[in-house]
């Protein structure tokens, strides 16, 4: 199911200590990971100062891209729970001097009340 869900476009969650050393380099002195999220070989992860998207690209996923959106720049933010047709959750976050939103699919089972808080809790502190 898990390999199903990643064909569909659905993040699973990651034990942020299996991930860490892959964003050593690109975290600042003392950003602690706090939730990651896989889809397929693209990751995003929110740490306590931002969220960070990483898309891995081409047949190797050698070269890869990573947006890195402060906490500050989202203006605003929306979550669909699934439902008993729609079994997928979503994430939409808009950034300041976008026209579209960030958006992300959940598979049934990841608690997005639970992102939902961690995020509003970067936002709004």
């Amino acid at each position: 199911m898990a390999i199903l869900n990643s064909i569909m476009g659905n993040a699973s969650e990651v034990e942020v200590a299996a991930i860490e050393e892959e964003f050593s380099s690109i975290l600042i002195e003392d950003e602690k990971l706090v939730r990651v999220f896989k889809l397929v070989r693209d990751l995003f992860a929110f740490t306590d100062r931002r969220l960070i998207v990483v898309n891995k690209q081409g047949i190797s996923g050698r070269k890869v891209d990573y947006h890195s959106i402060p906490y500050k720049s989202i203006t605003h933010f929306s979550f669909e729970t699934a439902g008993k047709v729609d079994l997928d959750s979503e994430m939409k976050i808009w950034i300041s001097g976008g026209n579209f939103p960030v958006k992300k699919e959940f598979k049934r089972g990841i608690d997005v009340t639970d992102i939902q808080r961690i995020l509003a809790g970067f936002i709004l502190d």
